[in-house]
This record gives C-alpha cells, sequence and structure tokens, in this order.
C-alpha cells in the first residue's frame, strides 16, 4: 500500500505543471486568435446574407458596372452582385469562363442590326450540363426601339418606357432576357438553370 501510494504522488507532482502548461497553452492561443473572431463573425454574416436576403437594388449613385466599363477594368466578378455571384459559384462543378462574344440572344439578326460593341461575356456551365451566359455590351442610344420591334415579332414579351426596353421569351426549358437602357444592351440565355430574379439582378446591378 506503501509503494502505491507514492506512486501516486508521483503522479500528482508530474500532473499538476503539466495541467498548468496546458492551461497556458490555451490562454495563449485563444488571446492571439481574438483579433480575428470579429473577421471571422463578419465573413459568416455576410455569406448567410448571401444565401438569405431578397435581392435588392444598389443604391441610383452607384452602378458598378457602369463605372468598371468606363475605367475599362469590367470582368466578370464586376458585372454581378455580391449575392448572385456567391450563388452561382457556389454551384457544384461550375465552370466560369469569360471573353468579349456577342450576345447569346438567337435572334441573330437582332445582333446584326444592333452592331453591339461587346465589353464582356460570361459563360457559366454547372456539373449537371446546365449554362447561363450573359453579356453587357454598348450600342447606340435608338437601340432600343429597333430591338423592341424585332424581339416582339419574334414572340418576346416587352415592357417599355422613355429610359429602359425589357424583352423575355421562355421556350421550353430556355429562358432568354435582353435588356437595352442608356446605350447599353445586356443579354442573357439561360439554359436549365434558373437562378430566383437572375436578369432583375443583373440588372439592377449594372445600372444601379
Amino acid at each position: 500500500m506503501g509503494a502505491l501510494a507514492r506512486t501516486g504522488g508521483r503522479n500528482s507532482w508530474i500532473a499538476w505543471p503539466a495541467g498548468l502548461l496546458c492551461a497556458a497553452v490555451v490562454a495563449a492561443l485563444a488571446w492571439l486568435a481574438q483579433p480575428m473572431l470579429p473577421v471571422s463573425v463578419a465573413w459568416m454574416g455576410d455569406m448567410l446574407r448571401a444565401t438569405t436576403s431578397e435581392p435588392v437594388a444598389a443604391p441610383a449613385t452607384e452602378a458598378p458596372a457602369s463605372r468598371a466599363i468606363a475605367s475599362g477594368e469590367l470582368d466578370c466578378r464586376a458585372l454581378y452582385p455580391d449575392d448572385l455571384w456567391a450563388e452561382l459559384t457556389w454551384t457544384p462543378e461550375v465552370l466560369l469562363s469569360q471573353d468579349a462574344a456577342p450576345p447569346p440572344t438567337v435572334i441573330t439578326a437582332l445582333t446584326d442590326a444592333l452592331a453591339p460593341s461587346v465589353r464582356i461575356s460570361c459563360h457559366w456551365q454547372a456539373g449537371d450540363g446546365r449554362t447561363i451566359e450573359s453579356t453587357l455590351a454598348r450600342v447606340a442610344g435608338d437601340a432600343g426601339a429597333i430591338a423592341e420591334s424585332s424581339l416582339r415579332g419574334q414572340g418576346f414579351d416587352c415592357a417599355s418606357d422613355a429610359d429602359a426596353v425589357v424583352c423575355t421569351r421562355t421556350a421550353a426549358d430556355v429562358l432568354e432576357e435582353q435588356t437595352l437602357r442608356g446605350g447599353l444592351w445586356l443579354s442573357s440565355v439561360e439554359r436549365g438553370w434558373h437562378p430566383e430574379f437572375y436578369g432583375t439582378r443583373l440588372a439592377a446591378h449594372v445600372w444601379g
């Protein structure tokens, strides 16, 4: 019994310093991690808001894509609002390519008539084959009236005012949307892939 008591004493003698050392290490790590806590909380909050918030148009004084065009720095990231960008990039096995391809409308005569100067074309492809294509281009100031007449004749539903023309058509699982405003033409074709309010959210980001 005496030998067992002495063994227990030696274990206790070792355990106390070891326990204090572990506590000190944990405290030091917690202290070092403090500066990252606000960043981590903010990041999580942004991600949750991006996936749960309703689409909100940018203030009228902001037109992010238009500013990027003026600065010559437009790319696909600048074309999309944060929430829509996150939704698309989180799609499993998604691929994105960008180039200066013509607007993806199936009405090729419209492209010839409007003679667009393409600023950016973004091509998304999901792992299951669904695709979305969107192109932003410069066009003449009177392009809206020309586009509306042509698109209505091809079965598009159009709404227009003094500032913009928006035309859409759905055929099977293909949704095409054409928006012309202020000398810019935003053309999108969704094939089997229809993020909620895709065209509306994109247009709100382009024109503010």
